[in-house]
């Protein structure tokens, strides 16, 4: 038999009567007194806190990673080192553009999110399902996000690609072109998160105990293989089921179902960064996997869905900043600018002390001698909060271990565009691989996008195209009769 639970308010004190507020007689007016009605319904009206700005609708599950063998020779990361160890994780998949309400299966980029809660605190693997992005700068991001949001007069529209200003923006943004091509294949909807590919996007390092460094971007292969959505079925279930992807992880969960990607790893020697015929470090392109191959690292199950939604899924935070040791930061200046914004966008949201929430908090003790702010629910007791100090023994000191291998940088102060742009070859690249039906399926889509945005910016978006691959440009030019 159950133990009987009664209602008591957040201070603990028993609640007799849940069902009517204390009035002035039974008709009213209600008392300001009323303790339990004030603290209800002001909780209630802080119950939502910001959307996130981008990806702010999204599904999660818990699981755990598993490295295949050491790899020592690549990076001391310690989550990369025994096979014998499954690491804990948690996993937030999302749409980019469309708010909290917005439908599953809008042609979107999808975010894949990962938090390591390994021996050395957690590390962030924040990426999308498709491997590149529309900027290489980071300091266009409020731009881009801007274009492709509710517009400021009308908020039309929050979660589509099909308008002026999402097409104006393209259309100057040449090194945008690889990711539309990308994005307006049938990858752009994805027919479920269980079957959807993963990449870091960004280029990091991995350093190894004896201080080298190599190259490293990111990919998360589906054990089910990748299946996507053509746009009329897309469209179809956006009006049938809006929630149609999170409903199909969660119940493939709750029915039992393990949820299996392998990771791998594309690595490049630091040396041959100046001998690509484009830039490793541009987030606009991919590299070639004929030259630098796939190595696979380890494999990731999902297998516990979340008791709390808003708890676990809406208030988990994820940044690119949060690394261990081994992995370290490359120049890149996408991943420059994501190590500072996507953790001040959740102090934003969550407050000072985000980390503190179970879902974001390592499995680690937490030592340092930051204090205060909203919700502080760290214990903390003695007269020290600085260091160096003595009073407390000198503790937290230093970590001896923890120092950066040391790179030279050295060259002017500057704003400039990187030299090695190559904006449109890999775009062609990308769409001569693809097979007769899927090149349909993207000009198509493609014609279909384009149809209801203005004949200037249309002419702009075929210029482009033309650029990348004269068939595919010439293509849509043909649907849009122009």
């Amino acid at each position: 038999m159950k133990k009987e639970r009664y209602l008591t308010t957040n201070q603990g004190v028993p609640i007799s009567d849940n069902q009517n507020s204390q009035t002035i007689g039974e008709r009213g007016p209600v008392l300001l007194q009323d303790v339990l009605f004030i603290e209800k319904l002001a909780h209630f009206d802080r119950e939502r806190i910001p959307e996130r700005v981008v990806h702010a609708k999204g599904a999660g599950a818990y699981g755990y990673f598993q490295v295949y063998r050491n790899m020592k020779t690549y990076t001391k990361a310690k989550f990369l080192q025994n096979p014998k160890e499954k690491i804990p994780v948690f996993v937030r998949f999302s749409t980019v553009t469309g708010g909290r309400g917005s439908a599953d299966t809008v042609r979107d980029p999808r975010g894949f999110a990962v938090k390591f809660y390994t021996g050395d605190g957690n590390y962030d693997l924040v990426g999308n399902n498709l491997p590149v992005f529309f900027i290489r700068d980071a300091v266009k991001f409020p731009d881009m996000v801007h274009a492709f949001k509710g517009a400021p007069d009308n908020n039309i529209p929050s979660a589509s690609s099909a308008h002026n200003r999402f097409w104006d923006f393209i259309s100057l943004t040449p090194e945008a072109t690889h990711m539309i091509v990308w994005l307006f294949s049938d990858r752009g909807t994805p027919k479920s998160y269980r079957m959807m590919e993963g990449f870091g996007v960004n280029t990091y390092m991995w350093v190894n105990a004896g201080g080298k460094a190599v190259y490293v971007k990111y990919h998360w292969k589906p054990k089910l293989g990748v299946h996507n959505l053509d746009r009329h079925e897309a469209a179809r279930l956006a009006g049938l089921d809006p929630d149609y992807l999170i409903r199909d992880l969660w119940e493939t969960i709750a029915g039992g179902g393990e949820v299996e990607y392998e990771i791998c790893v594309q690595l490049m020697d630091i040396a041959e960064e100046f001998k690509q015929d484009f830039d490793p470090l541009d987030s606009t392109k991919t590299w070639p996997e004929k030259k630098f191959p796939l190595m696979p690292v380890g494999k990731m199950a999902l297998n516990r869905n979340p008791g709390n939604f808003f708890a676990e899924v809406e208030q988990a935070a994820f940044c690119p900043a949060s690394i261990v040791p081994g992995i370290e930061f490359s120049a890149d200046k996408l991943l420059q600018g994501r190590t500072f914004s996507y953790a001040d966008t959740q102090r934003h949201r969550l407050g000072a002390n985000y980390l503190q929430i179970h879902v974001n908090r390592p499995l680690v003790p937490v030592n340092n001698n930051q204090r205060d702010g909203a919700m502080q629910s760290g214990e903390f007791s003695g007269p020290v909060n600085y260091e160096p100090n003595s009073l407390g023994g000198g503790m937290p000191k230093e970590d001896p271990m923890g120092v950066p291998p040391i790179y030279r940088v050295e060259g002017e102060v500057t704003r400039s565009k990187i030299s090695l742009t190559n904006d449109f070859q890999q775009a062609g690249e990308k769409y001569r691989s693809l097979g007769k039906m899927d090149r349909g399926h993207l000009v198509d889509n493609f014609t279909a996008d384009l149809m209801r945005i203005d004949k200037a910016i249309q002419k702009r978006v075929i210029e482009n195209l033309v650029k990348a691959d004269p068939e595919l440009g010439g293509s849509v030019a043909e649907g849009l009769k122009l």
